[in-house]
């Protein structure tokens, strides 16, 4: 069975931000994920981590700017010195949190003009922090309309281009489901170059539902390939206490 990480940004929501830490522990948890960990100071989030001993797996950047910003533009010609001084910006945060991956989101683009902008943009953080894991994500263009990098094709072309040791395929089996139909499937063609998965139920990306073949499947066939990475729940859960959906992680 794989290790499985707890994304605390979705859940253990009805909890405040620093006891989602202990809530993940307490469940069972050995690492946990933070989408934008940016309005608390760096050191407050790893004293969180460390007094419940647990590994952050991976934060997103580049972080907004201001409440309801677009959550990435690293595909978005015209932004390159913005994307630069916010990756250093991530990057201090880094510093404090060693997070062992950070997603780099494309934003909403379209064409080969934004293909160019996501490569070098990729090309260059990964150059700038050559120690540092990075990875990118298809995201579903009914959850994230214009998004640019939409479909698991696209991101192994903008991953050869890249070709940085450094920047690699996250999985999101709830995005896969919503892109191609079939996450397994996805996984299966894509797995040579995945480096963090991570799991909800489609269409409503609830919590994993292991009494119909498709959680059990990919888990099988993540055991198969030998994945040594975190597999993380980053899902809404179905019920007001994330407690009560974890019946997938006992099972």
């Amino acid at each position: 069975m794989p290790k499985f990480a707890a994304n605390i940004s979705l859940l253990f929501k009805e909890l405040p931000y620093l006891d989602r830490f202990q809530a993940a522990a307490s469940a069972g948890f050995k690492a946990v994920e933070i989408l934008f960990p940016y309005d608390l100071a760096a050191k407050e989030t790893r004293r969180a981590l460390l007094a419940n001993g647990l590994e952050l797996v991976l934060i997103n950047a580049p972080p907004p700017n201001y409440t309801g910003g677009e959550p990435g533009y690293a595909a978005v010609p015209g932004g390159e010195a913005r994307f630069q001084s916010d990756i250093r910006r991530v990057l201090r945060y880094a510093d404090v949190l060693q997070p062992g991956l950070i997603h780099v989101m494309s934003g909403y683009a379209e064409g080969s003009e934004a293909f160019d902008c996501f490569v070098k943009n990729l090309q260059w953080a990964a150059d700038f922090a050559p120690h540092q894991q990075f990875t990118i994500e298809p995201l579903n263009r009914i959850s994230q309309p214009d998004y640019f990098l939409c479909d698991y094709d696209l991101a192994e072309q903008v991953l050869d281009q890249v070709n940085r040791p450094n920047v690699g395929l996250q999985y999101d089996s709830f995005h896969a489901h919503m892109i191609h139909g079939n996450a397994l499937s996805i996984w299966e063609r894509f797995q040579h170059r995945i480096v963090h998965a991570q799991i909800g139920a489609a269409p409503n990306r609830s919590e994993p539902i292991l009494d119909s073949p498709g959680f059990p499947a990919l888990f099988d066939a993540m055991d198969q390939r030998g994945y040594e990475g975190w597999v993380s729940a980053e899902y809404i859960p179905s019920a007001k206490r994330t407690e009560d959906t974890l019946h997938w992680l006992r099972g």
